[in-house]
């Protein structure tokens, strides 16, 4: 899932590439998911687990879809006054990408690693080291939208393979609030979209192909403890808009007592 934002800086029109703020400490989490298509079609179903251990925090989401293909993200992450990404690795395996692909990097060291194959099963791997930067946000996104102010315009970073690795700018812009209800109850949700810059020659040549990656949305419950809600957006370069939404249990009817 591609998780992210800006905290405890407390600037409401600026904008920083600087590590998030920690306002609100990370903790256990358990959240269930499912990734939905355009047309509300439940295409797989995971979960997004966060274990804390010391000043470290790791977290999983997993999606499984119903031809066994699977998507996950694995983050760890340091949160002593402000959030650094550690180490990440992104998994991408199955019918369902039209790539099967495999992302790891290690922010203290530098050192990326990408082994994919591609429809045509040709196999490639690269491997780098590369100066990242200290707001790398893979896999942490909408964690760190929860800390951010909810009038904050922020930019990000985001390792990336096109296909060797690179940096790209993820530029967020709150859209105001949305309503939404849960059991009846009425609630709020604060809107972001996320732009790609993907910089440079590159950048400029996507723009005038017409190869831009398309804006991501995400919505955050608003409040004195926000949490993530849904997201909107490709997977993976070139992939169909799909959903990330929080799933509710569905029990068993219960049999008659009488």
């Amino acid at each position: 899932m591609k998780y992210l934002a800006c905290a405890g800086l407390f600037f409401c029109a600026g904008v920083s590439a600087d590590p998030v703020a920690v306002r609100h400490t990370q903790g256990y989490i358990h959240g269930f998911l499912v990734l939905k298509d355009t047309n509300d079609k439940i295409l797989a179903s995971g979960d997004l687990v966060q274990v804390p251990s010391g000043n470290r925090v790791t977290a999983t989401l997993s999606l499984h879809f119903s031809d066994g293909s699977l998507y996950e993200e694995t983050s760890v992450f340091s949160q002593s006054h402000t959030y650094r990404l550690l180490t990440y690795k992104q998994v991408m395996k199955g019918a369902a990408f039209k790539n099967q692909e495999t992302l790891s990097l290690n922010a203290s060291t530098g050192v990326v690693n990408i082994q994919s194959t591609d429809k045509d099963g040709k196999e490639k791997a690269f491997s780098d080291k590369l100066s990242l930067p200290p707001d790398l946000a893979n896999g942490i996104i909408s964690m760190l939208l929860t800390e951010a102010a909810p009038q904050a315009v922020m930019t990000l970073s985001m390792l990336v393979s096109t296909p060797k690795p690179r940096i790209v700018k993820l530029k967020f812009s709150p859209s105001g609030q949305e309503s939404f209800s849960i059991g009846g109850s009425g609630a709020k949700a604060t809107h972001y979209v996320m732009k790609i810059d993907i910089g440079g020659v590159e950048g400029a040549a996507a723009k005038v192909l017409g190869k831009q990656p398309p804006p991501e949305d995400f919505w955050i419950a608003a409040g004195n403890a926000p949490v993530f809600l849904k997201s909107e957006g490709p997977l993976f370069d070139d992939g169909p808009i799909w959903r990330i939404e929080l799933a509710s249990p569905v029990w068993p009817k219960a049999p008659p007592t009488h």
